[in-house]
């Protein structure tokens, strides 16, 4: 097998690897940043005493 021949794919799955990376760094980064506007959403409710209790009868 010819290593020259190799280099341009593998060269080109790195890259390809890389920008996945990148992408699931963004997607972390994004899915963190609303998961933090929720919480604030949450803190901030017009009735922050609902859901705070559980009525179960077994």
């Amino acid at each position: 097998m010819n290593i020259s021949s190799l280099s341009i794919p593998m060269s080109h799955a790195n890259v390809s690897n890389d920008i996945e990376v990148l992408m699931l760094k963004k997607s972390l980064d994004t899915l963190e940043t609303t998961g933090d506007g929720i919480q604030k959403m949450l803190e901030t409710s017009v009735m922050p005493h609902l859901g705070q209790n559980i009525d179960y009868s077994v």
